[in-house]
């Protein structure tokens, strides 16, 4: 380009408007917007449709730390990225380096990848410096760049939410790309894409299985880690962000962004709700010594939290390499800027906050009152979308669970960790059983939160899948090229005998037994139940707790081999779900004063209520549990819901608790090789006597009078359960 050529450019660029930011379309051409507090100059760089014939305008104005210019002429689909100016001071947190081509934080699409090289970085790999030296080798031929998108139109698009109320939600966390790459029934052009995602395939399996929910591992653009790529893997997980407006290139089946946005419609219209997993608290650049990509190059000081008595290092609360500063409002508005975006013109329902803590956390720590949470809190649009936190992250006090504003439901491990436990048979687990079970009151039931405060999971993404809690007792995560010193080292799990695969028939038995007895509890467990994808067909990792880096069949659903029993158990038990009000209370519920009451009540196996002594036998692994409420329609009488849990190995005998009022237990779920009609049978034959106490509440003092009603006996397999339903009896 000649100089003469260049200057006219230079002189075409208008003054335009700081806000919004990143580039914005109008009839005439594009407005350019960009914050940095410390740059002394920003170049925004102009390429062709192959990337290539870089054009720099230098943005003309400043306006309170935003440098904007508009450039008429300019339509949508091209392609952009900036260079910025400013002081190479590692040692002072800045490491600008013009020679850095770098992403713009608000664009809404990214074309092309990131290509490995050393030109990447902002200091040279090979100095003796480190990065205290300086690279002067340019980048743009190695980058992805921004593309201009006119989203006007996708503003004005009617959203219909299905609006499920949060404690009727039933979570299935799954992986773009995962989920439809090797169905067959799905078309090979958009297999692992949204546009596959949403097949009428994929959305009818989804509906048939009755969840109402999807929860997206990360659609951000996001990049792999220079390690990874060394060791010929990849990030399949998401969770290393760069661009909190752009859906992640390789999720597109084409060039348009709306096919994220026809993926949520489709969804709405089958009434399943859309939640995204977002990673706002690290970025894709990592430590000092990572890539300078975006963020960094812009302006290192405002965009990430830095040890303050030495700024070239990097607070690290993620364990990722850096920390993202959600404390500088600038900083704090781009979050908030890519949440509305998110769910007004892409759609979604709600988010899950990875690594939420760090997003908690005020110069002195961990504060549920932080600038953050208040500003979601206060927010029109994001107060009324669902909010999930991921309560924990690697800082000091980063373990939150509990802890979080009312607005947040809170991915809760306690509750994996019991559930594993007690069906496992660990001692003493009574009573951390029923806390979970009853919706874990314990952390939740304060300042007006709910059980839909806690998410209850077995499994997700990080960690076993459930056929492999039940199957292997060692990680096995060799594939990972860490020589298997990666991942969670105790998964509170078994394998029955055997270590992986097996064909002895008692050990799949067992296995099978122990799937459907987690999944009914989840199911059954007051709370937000969420199922990660591929556990009710039967899903393995092979062993592998830490699968982040497995783009490939490890991870990938192989629906040739699907355990459809399974998968029709676990319809059976959402279903259920649906049906009792019971097993999804709005409000926290305890014993019932009136035997018509919303209530739960705690037996032995012996039908006894449990007593303090019995809660606390170190050995015991048996517990039944009575839950009574109204229904809906289109039942017409309060229902009660009994179920019965042997968790030891040996076989069990119980009493069915007599409850007043009610008709005879009737059958519903059992994870034994018995028939419902097997065990009406068995009831029928083993009536026994039980007594049945009775209070009058009219006397001046509480009388109790013995009775007797025929209740029922039945033997429990060793771990197995059981789950009865009763109807209030009607006067003729």
């Amino acid at each position: 380009m000649s100089y003469a050529k260049s200057q006219q450019l230079l002189e075409s660029v208008a003054t335009g408007s700081p806000y919004p930011l990143g580039s914005s379309v109008d009839d005439n051409g594009v407005n350019f917007s960009l914050f940095s507090a410390h740059a002394t100059k920003v170049v925004l760089c102009i390429f062709d449709q192959y990337g290539l014939n870089e054009q720099q305008f230098v943005l003309p104005q400043k306006t309170r730390q935003i440098w904007h210019g508009y450039l008429e002429g300019l339509t949508a689909g091209t392609l952009y990225g900036y260079r910025v100016y400013g002081p190479y001071q590692p040692m002072l947190g800045h490491r600008f380096n013009h020679h850095k081509l770098l992403l713009d934080p608000y664009a809404k699409q990214l074309l092309g990848e990131l290509e490995p090289n050393d030109a990447n970085y902002g200091y040279a790999l090979d100095s003796s410096e480190s990065d205290l030296s300086f690279c002067d080798i340019d980048n743009a031929n190695f980058m992805p760049k921004c593309v201009v998108i006119d989203d006007r139109a996708l503003k004005q698009k009617t959203i219909k939410r299905p609006n499920i109320p949060l404690e009727q939600t039933i979570i299935y966390e799954t992986h773009v790309k995962g989920f439809s790459v090797l169905n067959h029934e799905v078309d090979d052009e958009i297999k692992g894409t949204f546009a596959g995602l949403a097949s009428k395939n994929s959305i009818q399996y989804l509906s048939q299985l009755g969840v109402n929910c999807i929860e997206l591992l990360p659609v951000q653009s996001f990049f792999n880690e220079p390690f990874l790529i060394e060791k010929n893997l990849s990030n399949y997980w998401g969770y290393n962000s760069i661009g909190f407006f752009a859906p992640n290139p390789s999720y597109l089946s084409g060039d348009s962004i709306t096919e994220f946005r026809d993926m949520v419609d489709a969804f709405h219209e089958a009434n399943i709700e859309v939640i995204l997993d977002v990673v706002y608290n690290h970025t894709a650049e990592g430590n000092r010594l990572g890539p300078t990509l975006s963020f960094r190059g812009i302006d290192n000081a405002s965009y990430y939290r830095l040890v303050s008595n030495d700024q070239r290092l990097y607070i690290n609360d993620t364990g990722c390499g850096n920390t993202f500063n959600s404390n500088h409002p600038q900083v704090l508005q781009l979050i908030m800027d890519s949440l509305r975006y998110w769910v007004e013109v892409m759609g979604v329902d709600g988010f899950r906050f990875d690594l939420a803590s760090c997003l908690g956390r005020e110069t002195y720590g961990f504060d549920p009152g932080c600038g953050f949470f208040d500003a979601i809190s206060q927010d029109p649009v994001l107060c009324q979308v669902k909010l999930i936190a991921e309560p924990w992250d690697i800082g000091p006090g980063g373990y939150q669970l509990g802890n979080y504003p009312i607005a947040f439901s809170e991915w809760n491990d306690r509750y994996r960790d019991t559930m594993r436990r007690f069906w496992r048979g660990d001692n003493g687990m009574l009573p951390e059983f029923a806390r979970r079970f009853h919706g874990s009151g314990d952390f939740f039931e304060h300042h007006g939160r709910s059980p839909s405060a806690s998410i209850n999971f077995i499994t997700s993404h990080d960690g076993f899948t459930l056929h492999d809690v039940v199957s292997y007792q060692q990680r096995h995560n060799l594939d990972n090229g860490e020589d298997n010193r990666d991942g969670h080292h105790e998964n509170l799990s078994h394998n029955y005998g055997v270590e992986g695969q097996t064909d002895d028939g008692d050990i799949l038995q067992i296995r099978s037994r122990q799937q459907r007895n987690l999944l009914t509890t989840l199911m059954l467990s007051q709370g937000v139940p969420m199922l990660l994808s591929g556990d009710e067909m039967g899903h393995s990792q092979q062993g592998n707790n830490n699968a982040y880096c497995q783009d490939n069949r490890i991870c990938w659903i192989d629906w040739q081999n699907i355990d459809w029993p399974l998968v029709e158990f676990t319809a059976e038990l959402i279903k259920l779900r649906k049906r009792f009000p019971a097993l999804c209370h709005r409000e926290f519920i305890h014993q019932p004063e009136d035997q018509n009451d919303n209530g739960f009540i705690w037996y032995s196996r012996h039908a006894e209520p449990m007593a303090k002594r019995q809660w606390s036998e170190f050995e015991a692994r048996t517990l039944a549990v009575v839950l009574t409420c109204e229904t809906l329609p289109p039942y017409q009488h309060p229902q009660a819901l009994l179920l019965l849990l042997n968790a030891d190995e040996q076989s069990q005998q119980f009493v069915l608790p007599i409850i007043e009022g009610f008709s005879q237990w009737q059958p519903l779920i059992n994870t034994q090789q018995l028939a419902n009609s097997d065990i009406e049978s068995l009831l029928a034959k083993n009536k026994v006597k039980v007594a049945v106490t009775t209070i009058d509440d009219g006397a001046s003092e509480q009388v109790v009078e013995p009775s007797y009603a025929c209740s029922y006996q039945l033997t429990l397999l060793g771990r197995s359960l059981m789950l009865f339903h009763a109807c209030e009896q009607q006067n003729e």
